[in-house]
Parts: structure tokens; sequence; C-alpha cells
């Protein structure tokens, strides 16, 4: 794999940094509960990279927010840095951490049966729960 980043981002107070070296799989728009708790708005949006194609820099705090899940964000300023599943060979990063604005505009929603009633979907696909597979 090439190892010319293709974006970067960082947390609020710059700590961790995350550099990417391919576009993602997929982009999705979240409205589950955690998500909306852990970036403090009504939803979150994540592009889902291979595992490989992601350097994090800088020290992270795990917590786990499901039986497989792990949410890392940055000690010092709280920023959400990514997520990542057991046995899965992606990571998930949230898009506004990246530097660059406009980047990756999500496919499609889940968890719609938490979304806020006034949101509106732009014409993507909606999910009550997770994307079937």
């Amino acid at each position: 794999m090439n190892r010319d980043a293709i974006h970067e981002g960082h947390c609020a107070c710059g700590a961790v940094r995350v550099r990417v070296f391919a576009e993602p799989k997929d982009v999705n728009l979240c409205h589950c509960m955690t998500c909306r708790r852990i970036h403090g708005a009504p939803f979150g949006v994540y592009a889902i990279f291979e595992r490989d194609a992601v350097d994090v820099s800088g020290d992270t705090i795990a917590w786990q927010s499901s039986p497989t899940g792990r949410r890392h964000h940055c000690p010092a300023c709280g920023s959400p840095v990514y997520l990542a599943f057991d046995g899965v060979a992606e990571i998930e990063v949230p898009t506004g951490i990246f530097d660059e604005i406009g980047l990756y505009p999500p496919a499609y929603e889940i968890w719609c049966r938490t979304a806020e009633p006034w949101h509106d979907d732009q014409g993507r696909p909606r999910y009550v729960r997770s994307r079937p597979q």
C-alpha cells in the first residue's frame, strides 16, 4: 500500500493525529444513542477504512461501547478518534477529525429509530438499526 497520506486530521487539542492512506470502504451517518452522546450532537458520521490504511499517532484511551466495539478517544481533550470492532479488519474514523471539510459524505444512515424527527435525510437510504449485510 502506498504510504503517502491521502488525508490527515487530529483531535481538538492536536495530541492525537490520524492519517489515512486509502479511500474509505464506506461512509455512514449514525443516530445511535452512543454516537449522539460521544459527539454531543444528534448523530456521528464515520468513514470506514481497512485497518492497515490508517495510522494513529499519539496515545488514546479506549472504552468498550458494545460487546465487540471499542471507542478510542484522546485522553487530554476527549475527542473521539476511532471505533474498532473485535475480529473486524476495519476501523471507523469520525469525519469531523479530518483537516479538510467535505471529504466523505455519508452514503446511508443507521440507527434511525433514535434519529431526531426534524432530521432531513437528503435522500439517503435509512435503516432502523445497523445496515443489512
